[in-house]
C-alpha cells in the first residue's frame, strides 16, 4: 500500500513539473521580447550583399491581349535591369561584440566594419545572356550594396569608383536583402574594368550573414568573441578560434554558388537558418523581384546563398534549466525510494503528506534555479538553489525519519544527485550514456537492498499493525 501511495504521489507531482515548464517558456519569451526591444534601437539581424552593378537595358516583349473578342499580338518596349556580379570580391570584416542589458535580460550585439574591393568587367560575350551591348543604358548604371536592416548603418561609410569618391544614397538595395541598402551612381562606359572600393559599418543583433556574389569571393572575418557558431551554405576554408577571439577565412568560387556572373533577374533572399539554436533550413520561397524603372516586374534570378556567423553565449541558461527539469522525476524517484527503504526496512513511518511535501520541495528547486539564474547566472544559481533544498529536506527528514543519521544519509544522496545532474548538464554529448549507466547501478542497488523483502506480505503486516 505504501508503495502504491508513493507512486501515485510521484505521478501527481508531474503536474507542478509541467507548470514549471510553462513558467520557463514564459520567461524565455520575455527574454526574447527584451532582445527584440534592444534591436529596435540598435539594429536587427544583418544580411550584407554585394556590391553589384545594376545596368538598365531596353527590351521588347510580345504580348497577346483580347480586343473586341479577338486575340491581338503586339510588341511592347520596356526597361529591365541587368545584374553584373564582380569578377573578384575581397573584404576584411571586423565584428566588435558588446553586451547590452534591459532589466535583468542580457544579449550580445555587434558592430561590424567591412572594408573591401570589387573588380567588375563587362563580358565581351554579353549577348549570350540575351542582352545586346547596344541595349545597355550604361549612363544610368548603379552600384548597389544590400543591407537588410539599414537602421544599423553607422557614420563613416564610403565608396569610390576607380579611386574617385562616389556619394552613397539611401534605398535601392538588393532583393536578397529585402531591397534594403544603399547605392551610388556609376559613370562607366563598359570599355575598361571598374574597381569599387567600399567601407561599410553596420550594427546588428543575432546572426551576421554575408551573401557571396561574383566569380571569386574571398572574405576574412575577425572578432574578439571567443564562442562563434559558423553556419549557412558555406563553412570557412580556414578558421582559428581561441579564448581571445576568432579568425575565419572564406573562399567561394561561382562554380560553388551555381550562379552566372550576369543575371537578368535579381536573387531572392536566402533561406532562413539559425544554426545556433538548431533550426534546420527552410524551403526556399519564391520572392517577387523588384520592379524595373518602368514598373515591369522582373523574373527572379534564383535564390541567394549566404554564410552565417553567430556570436553565441557559451551557456544558454534557459536551455540549461530546460534540460535540468527533464531530470526532475529522477530526483523525486530517488528521494521517495530512500523514504520507502527507511519506512519498510528500518521501520520509520512516513505519511503520505510527508511524501507530498518532500516532492513539492524538490519541484521548487527548479523554480529557484530559474529565478536565480536570470540574475546571478546558472552556476551560482545552481549552487544556491541546491544548497537551499538540501538544507530544507535534511532538517525536515530528520523530524520525519526520527534520526539525524538518516537525515545525513538523505542529504548526502541529494548532494550526489545534484552534483551528478550538474555534470550531466555540462557533458551534453555523453549525458545519455552516463545517465543510463548510473541509473542501471542505482536500480541494481535498490534491488539488492530489497532482495529479502516479502512484498506480498507487507499489506498483511500493515493490516495487523492497524
Amino acid at each position: 500500500m505504501k508503495l502504491v501511495i508513493a507512486v501515485l504521489i510521484a505521478v501527481a507531482l508531474m503536474v507542478p513539473l509541467l507548470m514549471v515548464y510553462g513558467l520557463l517558456w514564459d520567461r524565455q519569451q520575455q527574454a526574447e521580447t527584451a532582445q527584440a526591444s534592444i534591436g529596435q534601437g540598435w539594429g536587427g539581424q544583418q544580411t550584407i550583399g554585394g556590391p553589384v552593378i545594376v545596368i538598365p537595358y531596353r527590351a521588347t516583349e510580345t504580348q497577346t491581349v483580347q480586343e473586341n473578342g479577338r486575340d491581338v499580338t503586339r510588341t511592347v518596349n520596356m526597361i529591365r535591369n541587368l545584374y553584373l556580379s564582380p569578377q573578384a570580391n575581397k573584404a576584411d570584416v571586423v565584428i566588435k561584440p558588446e553586451k547590452r542589458r534591459k532589466a535583468i535580460y542580457e544579449t550580445v550585439v555587434y558592430e561590424s566594419q567591412i572594408s573591401g574591393s570589387a573588380d567588375f568587367v563587362l563580358p565581351a560575350d554579353i549577348a549570350r545572356y540575351g542582352v545586346t551591348r547596344e541595349a545597355l543604358m550604361l549612363d544610368r548604371a548603379e552600384v548597389r550594396l544590400g543591407i537588410s536592416d539599414a537602421r544599423g548603418l553607422v557614420d563613416g561609410n564610403s565608396l569610390s569608383v576607380n579611386g574617385t569618391p562616389a556619394a552613397l544614397l539611401p534605398g535601392k538595395g538588393l532583393a536578397s536583402t529585402g531591397n534594403s541598402g544603399t547605392f551610388a551612381f556609376v559613370d562607366w562606359t563598359g570599355a575598361v574594368p571598374l574597381k569599387i572600393d567600399y567601407k561599410i559599418g553596420v550594427r546588428g543583433l543575432g546572426d551576421f550573414k554575408l551573401i557571396p556574389r561574383g566569380v571569386d569571393t574571398r572574405w576574412t572575418v575577425k572578432s574578439s568573441w571567443p564562442n562563434p557558431s559558423f553556419g549557412g551554405d558555406f563553412l570557412p576554408a580556414k578558421r582559428n578560434v581561441s579564448g581571445s577571439g576568432f579568425t575565419a577565412t572564406y573562399a567561394i568560387p561561382n562554380l560553388a554558388l551555381g550562379q552566372a556572373q550576369v543575371l537578368t533577374g535579381d536573387l531572392s533572399p536566402p533561406v532562413q537558418t539559425n544554426y545556433a539554436n538548431g533550426t534546420r533550413y527552410a524551403e526556399a520561397v519564391e520572392v517577387a523581384a523588384p520592379a524595373a524603372d518602368n514598373g515591369a516586374m522582373e523574373s527572379s534570378g534564383g535564390t541567394a546563398k549566404a554564410v552565417a556567423i553567430s556570436l553565441v553565449e557559451p551557456v544558454d541558461l534557459y536551455s540549461q534549466v530546460d534540460r535540468s527539469i527533464k531530470y526532475g522525476f529522477l530526483f523525486i524517484g530517488f528521494t521517495f525510494v530512500a523514504f520507502l527503504m527507511f519506512d519498510i526496512i528500518a521501520g520509520a513511518r512516513v505519511a503520505a503528506a510527508e511524501y507530498l511535501l518532500t516532492g513539492v520541495a524538490l519541484v521548487l528547486f527548479f523554480v529557484l534555479l530559474l529565478a536565480f539564474a536570470e540574475v546571478i547566472g546558472f552556476t551560482f544559481a545552481y549552487l544556491l538553489a541546491s544548497a537551499a533544498i538540501i538544507g530544507l529536506l535534511a532538517f525536515y527528514s530528520a523530524a520525519v525519519l526520527k534520526s539525524w543519521k538518516r537525515a545525513r544519509f538523505l542529504a548526502a544522496m541529494l548532494i550526489g544527485l545534484y552534483a551528478l545532474l550538474y555534470v550531466l548538464l555540462n557533458l551534453e554529448a555523453y549525458s545519455l550514456l552516463i545517465g543510463s549507466v548510473l541509473m542501471f547501478f542505482a536500480l541494481a542497488g535498490v534491488m539488492y537492498m530489497t532482495r529479502n523483502i516479502d512484498w506480498g506480505g507487507l499489506g498483511k503486516k500493515e493490516a495487523v499493525a492497524a
